[in-house]
Parts: C-alpha cells; sequence; structure tokens
C-alpha cells in the first residue's frame, strides 16, 4: 500500500518524509499498533536502532512471545525472497 499525503501537510509538519516514517513507526509501536520489527521496517532503520529511538523518547518496549513469532515468520518470508 502506498499512502499519499498532501505535501501541504508533509510541509506544515516541517518534517522529512523520513522523519515522518519515523513519527508514524514511533506512534503506530506505542499504542501496540506494531510489533517491535514491524515498526524498524516502517521507520526504515535497523531494529537496533529503533529500540535506542524508543528508548531516546522513554517509550517502553513490549515484546512478547507472540511478536517474536510474527517477527521470525517476517524474517523467514525475507530470507526465502
Amino acid at each position: 500500500m502506498v499512502l499519499t499525503l498532501p505535501d501541504e501537510f508533509v510541509q506544515a509538519t516541517q518534517l522529512t518524509e523520513s522523519e515522518l516514517q519515523t513519527e508514524l513507526a514511533l506512534a503506530l509501536f506505542q499504542q501496540d499498533r506494531v510489533t517491535l520489527g514491524q515498526a524498524s521496517i516502517l521507520a526504515g532503520v535497523p531494529q537496533l536502532d529503533f529500540q535506542r529511538l524508543l528508548a531516546g523518547r522513554k517509550i517502553a518496549i513490549h515484546y512478547d512471545a507472540e511478536a517474536m513469532d510474527q517477527d521470525l515468520e517476517r524474517a523467514k518470508r525475507l530470507v526465502a525472497r
């Protein structure tokens, strides 16, 4: 899926496209809507870097067995490509 935002909206945020993606990933992770792995992919950074972003914002990491299983399955699919 491609998300298109009006240029005026992006300009109003005073964020680059990359920064906007990161903010979206942080918000979705904080709301428990995506896993740690999904959020790091959305932000376009390695998972460890995303964890550092979370720490810098004092956002708790919630990573349970189900999230780990989802990330492992996603990783297997990426490797199989």
